[in-house]
């Protein structure tokens, strides 16, 4: 583990630090200073030096050291950050929005990841609990072939892994959609209160998964052309595949986020037909009532000369015609589809 000169006041935040030589991890000097001098001193071998929330003032050997521009270590520092690539006199600055479902509360969580690659070092500081690079590096370092390629080979690990968790989080967001699908086209479905939430919910998760994946292409794209310092034409198929993922996780997210729409005004528009249905029982049941009640107000208005006013059988008859005048009015309707 790389420390300060005179104590351990970095290892807190120093998650890992090693130098690596001909794609192999190998033994270097504890002091980070000095660690970085022999990385440098060896034209074939990289320090790559690892961070989780460093303090302005824990970043300052790494500031100092490696030669950091303000603005990059500002960002690195603050998080907070959309995907982004910024190219400096003397380092490449990555930003990537890590994603990671969670099963627990079936929610999208993310983080951010940033990555400093110069020409005999990598600097990479994670902000949240989401995707530690300890798999990362464990994994790169069975694969010497791939990390003989020097610093850009842990970018490339780094992106690819982060991309990878990407399709797996848009497999889990599937999953969650096609079961809130079914609730709202099942039978009966889509009368709970807390449905709409759930859509507008589900909705923000997708924007948010967006955000991490989306404004990633360009940086990608440009790791895969030429033109950048520090990135060597070797490793340009290497983030091609990359980018190939990525694609794969927009497309995905887009379509995701176009069926949510669909479901968003499906549901509504079940609303509406359910509100027109109840309008229509409603507004047949107060014309059924309203029949008696006309016939009821007539009688009522103590005129000497009505119909069948001093017959034994007026009362029995006016009760016959208002049923049979509601019953008619029912079954017209029911016909109708009213009721």
């Amino acid at each position: 583990m790389c420390e300060r000169r005179g104590g351990r006041k970095n290892a807190r935040v120093i998650v890992d630090c090693a130098i690596y030589r001909d794609g192999r991890r190998a033994e270097g000097p504890g002091d980070l200073s000095d660690a970085l001098d022999e990385a440098r001193d060896d034209g074939g071998a990289f320090l790559w030096v690892g961070l989780h929330e460093p303090t302005p003032e824990e970043f300052d050997l790494i500031t100092s050291e490696f030669g950091l521009h303000p603005l990059a270590v500002e960002d690195a520092l603050r998080a907070h950050q959309r995907p982004k690539l910024e190219v400096y006199d003397d380092s490449l600055f990555l930003v990537l929005k890590p994603a990671v479902y969670d099963d627990r509360r079936a929610r999208v969580t993310t983080g951010e990841l940033m990555v400093f690659l110069g020409d005999s070092f990598v600097v990479t500081v994670r902000h949240g609990g989401g995707s530690p690079l300890t798999e990362v590096r464990r994994r790169l370092e069975q694969e010497p072939e791939v990390l003989r390629h020097g610093p850009t080979a842990v970018m490339y690990a780094i992106g690819d892994a982060v991309v990878d968790d990407y399709l797996e989080v848009a497999a889990e967001l599937q999953v969650d959609l096609e079961e809130l699908e079914a609730d709202v086209f099942a039978p009966g479905g889509g009368t709970g209160a807390d449905l709409v939430g759930r859509i507008y919910s589900f909705k923000r998760q997708v924007l948010e998964f967006r955000r991490a994946t989306g404004p990633l292409a360009d940086p990608v794209a440009r790791l895969s052309g030429p033109g950048l310092p520090f990135v060597g034409a070797d490793v340009h198929p290497f983030f091609r595949d990359v980018g190939d993922h990525l694609t794969r996780a927009n497309e995905q997210v887009e379509g995701l986020d176009r069926l949510l729409s669909d479901i968003l005004g499906a549901h509504l528009a079940q609303l509406g037909v359910r509100q027109n249905d109840d309008m229509r029982k409603i507004s047949a049941w107060a014309a059924m009532a309203a029949v008696p009640t006309m016939i009821a107000g007539l009688y009522g208005m103590n005129f000497e000369h009505m119909p069948e006013l001093r017959s034994p059988w007026g009362y029995p008859a006016v009760l016959a015609v208002i049923a049979a005048a509601c019953l008619g009015l029912f079954r017209f309707l029911k016909r109708r589809g009213w009721l």
